[in-house]
C-alpha cells in the first residue's frame, strides 16, 4: 500500500489532548479523594490491554466480496493489517469498535482495536490489538446493534439474541440470551434498555421498551407502518416508518415516542430506508429515490429534501457541515443542507460507479468523523480522505492491494 498525503493540521489533535486532560482532571481529583484513596493506582479511564490516546484512533475495515480478502487500515499510522479471508461476505457493518462481516452462512466478528468511550462532558479514545472474535449464526437479513453493555443480533425471522459486550471485548462470543417473541425490525440497545418493534398480525408495528432480559417495561403510544431503517442519536433512537420517523427518547426513566412526519405523502421508493450519519450526530441522511437525499434534523424534528444529481452514497457530519453526496459522475458533491445549494464539487474520483445506491452490488459508501470523510473506490483499489471543511479537498489517498468494495470506520 502507498499513501499520497497532504499536510493534516495538528490543531484538532492538540485541542483534543487539551480537552481530554482538562475534562478528566476534575473527575480524577474527585475520585482520588479521602473516601477513595486507592483510585490513584488505576487512572481514570484505564482499560486493561488498551492504550489511551488524546485523539480519535480511527481505523477503516475493508472487504472484497469477490476474493474474500479483508484488511484494516490504521488512519493514524497509515499502516495496513491483513485479516482473515472470508468467502461469501456481502455486507459490512460496525458499532464503532467491532466489525460485522455478513455472509450467507453467518456473520464474522472482528475487533478492530479502536474505539471511543463517551462520558458526556469528555471522551476517551483507545487503541489495542486487532483480533478475531468468532462467527455468529444468521444469514442474510441479520442485523446487529450494540451499546456499551449489550450486542443484540436480530435474525431475518425476527428472533433476537443478546450478547454480553464484555464477552466480545475479551475476544469471545460468550453464551447469548434469547429474547422472548419475535420482532418487526432490529432490536436496538438504548438507555440501558432495548427498543423493539412488535406487530400484531397485519397491524402497524408499535414500540416496546424491554429490559435486558426481554421483559416489557414500557409501551409508549406509537405506530410505525412498514418499518425500515434505524439510528441511535444523542436525541434518542430514530426508527424509519412509511410516513416519516419515530423518535424514541428516555428522560429520567420515562420513555416516549414522537412521530416526525414527512408532511406529505412520499412514494415507497422515495422513503428514507437506510440512515447514514456521523456517530453521535443528530442529523441523519438517506437516499430519497434516485436523485435526491433526505436530511432529518432530529433536534428540530424536521425533514429536508435536497435535490441532487443521481445518488450513489450520502452522509454528513451534522449541523454546520455540508451534505456529502457521491453521484454517478464519480465526483463528490457538497450541498448546503438548509438551502439545497451545491457549494463544492471534486473532480471525478471514481471511474466505475454503480447507477444508483440501490443496485445489487455493494455501492461505495461515505464514512464521516469529526474532521474527515472517507470514500472507497473499489475499481481503483483506493480510499480517499476528504477534508469536507476545506471545499472537499483530497487530503490523503490510500492505495490498496484489494478492491475495498466494503468499508466501515471504527474508533469514533
Amino acid at each position: 500500500m502507498s499513501v499520497r498525503s497532504r499536510t493534516r493540521p495538528l490543531v484538532p489533535a492538540l485541542l483534543s489532548a487539551a480537552l481530554l486532560t482538562a475534562g478528566c482532571a476534575g473527575q480524577e481529583d474527585a475520585e482520588s479523594g479521602p473516601e477513595n484513596p486507592s483510585s490513584s493506582a488505576t487512572p481514570h479511564g484505564y482499560v486493561e490491554g488498551a492504550t489511551e490516546a488524546a485523539e480519535q484512533q480511527s481505523r477503516l475495515l475493508l472487504g472484497d466480496p469477490g476474493t474474500g480478502d479483508t484488511r484494516v487500515l490504521d488512519l493514524i499510522t497509515g499502516k495496513i493489517h491483513d485479516t482473515a479471508r472470508r468467502a461469501g461476505v456481502t455486507e459490512l457493518t460496525t458499532d464503532g469498535r467491532f466489525g460485522y462481516f455478513h455472509g450467507a452462512e453467518g456473520t464474522h466478528v472482528l475487533d478492530s482495536g479502536a474505539w471511543m468511550v463517551d462520558h458526556g462532558d469528555h471522551v476517551h479514545y483507545y487503541r489495542a490489538k486487532i483480533q478475531e472474535v468468532g462467527e455468529l449464526p444468521g444469514g442474510p437479513g441479520t442485523s446487529i446493534r450494540s451499546d456499551a453493555g449489550a450486542t443484540v443480533v436480530t435474525a431475518a425471522d425476527g428472533t433476537a439474541d443478546v450478547h454480553s459486550r464484555a464477552d466480545l471485548e475479551k475476544g469471545t462470543l460468550g453464551t447469548p440470551a434469547r429474547l422472548p417473541g419475535t420482532y418487526a425490525g432490529p432490536v436496538v440497545p438504548y438507555a440501558e434498555h432495548l427498543i423493539a418493534l412488535t406487530r400484531d398480525g397485519d397491524a402497524p408495528a408499535k414500540v416496546a421498551v424491554l429490559d435486558r432480559s426481554g421483559k416489557r417495561v414500557a409501551a409508549p403510544e406509537s405506530e410505525c407502518e412498514d418499518p425500515q431503517g434505524d439510528a441511535v442519536t444523542r436525541r434518542g433512537v430514530v426508527l424509519g416508518c412509511a410516513d416519516g420517523a419515530l423518535l424514541v427518547r428516555e428522560d429520567d426513566g420515562t420513555f416516549t415516542a414522537e412521530k416526525i412526519a414527512y408532511g406529505e405523502g412520499v412514494p415507497k421508493k422515495e422513503r428514507a430506508a437506510r440512515f447514514r450519519h456521523r456517530p453521535d450526530s443528530s442529523t441523519l441522511t438517506a437516499a430519497a429515490g434516485g436523485n435526491a437525499v433526505w436530511v432529518l434534523d432530529v433536534t428540530k424534528r424536521a425533514w429536508t429534501r435536497v435535490e441532487t444529481g443521481p445518488v450513489v452514497a450520502a452522509n454528513t457530519a451534522g449541523e454546520g457541515s455540508p451534505l456529502l453526496v457521491l453521484e454517478t459522475d464519480g465526483a463528490l458533491h457538497g450541498y448546503d443542507m438548509s438551502t439545497g445549494e451545491e457549494t463544492a464539487v471534486t473532480e471525478p474520483l471514481l471511474t466505475d460507479v454503480p447507477e444508483t445506491a440501490t443496485g445489487e452490488a455493494p455501492a461505495p459508501v461515505i464514512e464521516v468523523d469529526r474532521s474527515r470523510a472517507y470514500l472507497n473506490d473499489p475499481a481503483g483499489r483506493r480510499v480517499y480522505e476528504i477534508d469536507y471543511n476545506d471545499a472537499l479537498r483530497v487530503a490523503r489517498t490510500f492505495d490498496l492491494d484489494v478492491r475495498p468494495s466494503l468499508m466501515a470506520e471504527t474508533g469514533r
